[in-house]
């Protein structure tokens, strides 16, 4: 099939503004939107810039907007959006080239909310057990590839950068839920604050582009009710 591949293109070294480019392709009607910017990247103009890794929907590296919504590249296929396919970087972070993006203040939001194991405890002589109800209880959240694809969807983040955004509030989630975990006082005192998760108007913007299809306003609403009636 015949399909039009329209790209937002942007490099600093040679226009200030950005501007699209169109590619007239031939495609597999099973193939993937990654696929076909690989195509136009190596038959037709190498300058053309995105990021990509593993290629199966598990390093989520290769997000971006495809017509209109956030998406893996990787993971969409052309029949579902063609006959014309286009494709941007996300919003909300500063854009290097072509469909890269910053994702530094991305990656300093879930540093700010401590998405990590604490517990300074000794370590027992085995494993630290928890029980499988134990395991559910924060088992969607284990499920994020930090794809980015939840916090650059949500317009509080778009309209205020300092918002830690939903893949954080994930994040923080997962470890403060987690029966092994003595950081939730830490984690709910960050996410407390006025860029915590009270910034959220649960408009289910990342819930609805989450490719592992996670809860995430469900997840959010949690910790809200964590912080207000401090139970975890």
């Amino acid at each position: 099939m015949r399909v039009t591949l329209r790209v937002r293109r942007y490099n600093p070294e040679v226009a200030r503004d950005p501007w699209w480019q169109d590619f007239d392709l031939e495609s597999d009607p099973r193939a993937r939107v990654l696929d076909l910017l690989h195509q136009a990247k190596w038959y037709h103009d190498g300058t053309l810039t995105l990021r990509r890794s593993c290629a199966h929907a598990v390093c989520g590296s290769d997000t971006m907007m495809i017509n209109g919504h956030n998406r893996l590249a990787c993971k969409v296929l052309v029949e579902d959006v063609a006959p014309v396919i286009v494709c941007e970087p996300i919003r909300g972070l500063p854009v290097i080239k072509d469909l890269i993006v910053d994702m530094e203040p991305f990656f300093r939001s879930l540093e700010s909310v401590k998405s990590w194991l604490i517990n300074e405890e000794p370590p027992p002589n085995s494993e630290r057990l928890q029980s499988p109800e134990e395991r559910e209880r924060f088992d969607e959240g284990t499920k994020c590839i930090l794809c980015a694809a939840c916090t650059t969807s949500c317009p509080i983040f778009w309209a205020n950068d300092e918002y830690v955004g939903p893949a954080a509030i994930v994040n923080a989630h997962r470890f403060t839920f987690d029966s092994r975990d003595r950081g939730a006082a830490e984690r709910l005192e960050v996410l407390a604050d006025r860029t915590g998760v009270f910034k959220c108007r649960t408009t289910f913007n990342c819930t609805s582009v989450c490719p592992r299809d996670i809860p995430v306003t469900e997840l959010i609403q949690e910790m809200k009710r964590a912080i207000t009636f401090g139970k975890i």
